[in-house]
């Protein structure tokens, strides 16, 4: 059976959104099964009309269907990925994150092998805290965290150590280097995911 691989995002501009999609064709170039989910939306109009990029990514989407906690069941391993905002995750994710009460309580989420993304427009504006306070809900799941890490050289230039990012000066979209960095972390979270899979049902 192949290793399912849930990609979890919330994008405002669209961003984050590219590199959720580089992070699952790594995944997908594995062999995984590979789901690509966003969240609702659920800021109000009048702070969204505030951004014509904001506006223009809401009016072209949806993007992506609505993650749910089935698919968070279904996964064997998952990506995270949120805009940073004040040095944590959008509230749009972080929402959705905070429906995973019940699932947790069944220990239904202990095991999964996960990891983290994120955007920014400046930076030092909390790329690394953001990727360590979505790691944090991790960690009280009982998930196994995969840091991106510097496993290949092309890393040491386009990401850091905690997972992929990307600091989008004046405005810009995500270039080749932060979507190969995307596409490695997509690759070894699928990787790892098998085997942690084959080690729990003892295929060693």
């Amino acid at each position: 059976m192949s290793t399912r691989i849930l990609v979890v995002f919330y994008s405002a501009t669209g961003n984050t959104a590219k590199l959720a999609e580089a992070l699952a064709g790594g995944a997908r170039d594995t062999g995984a099964d590979v789901r690509v989910r966003t969240v609702a939306e659920t800021a109000p109009p009048q702070a969204i009309a505030t951004n014509p990029r904001w506006q223009a990514y809401v009016d072209s989407g949806p993007h992506a269907e609505l993650a749910t906690l089935d698919d968070l069941e279904w996964a064997d391993g998952l990506a995270v990925g949120s805009p940073t905002r004040f040095g944590g995750p959008a509230a749009q994710l972080k929402s959705f994150l905070d429906t995973t009460g019940g699932l947790w309580a069944q220990g239904k989420l202990a095991n999964k092998v996960a990891t983290s993304f994120t955007t920014a427009s400046t930076a030092h504006g909390g790329l690394e805290s953001t990727l360590l306070a979505i790691n944090n809900i991790f960690y009280h799941w009982g998930a196994i965290v995969v840091p991106l890490g510097y496993a290949e050289p092309h890393l040491l230039q386009s990401g850091n150590p905690y997972g992929g990012s990307f600091v989008s000066r004046k405005s810009a979209e995500p270039g080749d280097e932060a979507l190969e960095a995307l596409r490695i972390q997509g690759t070894r979270l699928a990787t790892v995911t098998g085997y942690v899979a084959r080690g729990l049902a003892g295929d060693h």
